[in-house]
C-alpha cells in the first residue's frame, strides 16, 4: 500500500516560489510513478508534471515548462514538485499521485491508483 502525503503548499505573491514534497510511505518508492495534478475551483483536475522514478524521465504540461521541475529522492522516499515564477492562474489545489507500472498515460489522472489528500497553493496578483 501506498499513502502519498503533500505538504509546502502556502501563499506567495506572483513572481515568487514554492517547493512542494510528496513523501510515500512503503519500501516501493524507487518502483513508483509520481505524479503531480492540481485542481482550482470550478475547473477539472489537470496534469502539472510526473517523473519515472526507475528512470528519471520527466514530462510536463506546456503551461509550467520551464517554471516547474519535477523530482525525486528514492532514499527518502519523496517527491518534489519546485515551482518558480509563480502565476496567479497556478492557484489551485495540487495533488501527488502515484502508481506502479509505466504503461498508460503519465497525463490522465485516471491512471494514477494513490492519491494525496491536497495543497492549497495561491498565488496572488
Amino acid at each position: 500500500q501506498v499513502q502519498p502525503v503533500e505538504s509546502g503548499g502556502g501563499l506567495v505573491q506572483a513572481g515568487g516560489s514554492l517547493r512542494l514534497s510528496c513523501t510515500a510511505s512503503g519500501r516501493t518508492f524507487s518502483r513508483l510513478i509520481l505524479g503531480w495534478f492540481r485542481q482550482a475551483p470550478g475547473k477539472e483536475r489537470e496534469f502539472v508534471a510526473a517523473i519515472n522514478t526507475i528512470t528519471g524521465s520527466t514530462y510536463y504540461a506546456d503551461s509550467v515548462k520551464g517554471r516547474f521541475t519535477i523530482s525525486r529522492d528514492n532514499a527518502a522516499n519523496t517527491g518534489y514538485l519546485q515551482m518558480n515564477s509563480l502565476k496567479p492562474e497556478d492557484t489551485a489545489v495540487y495533488y501527488c499521485a502515484a502508481r506502479f507500472g509505466i504503461t498508460g498515460s503519465y497525463y490522465s489522472p485516471n491512471t494514477y491508483n494513490y492519491w494525496g489528500q491536497g495543497t492549497q497553493v495561491t498565488v496572488s496578483s
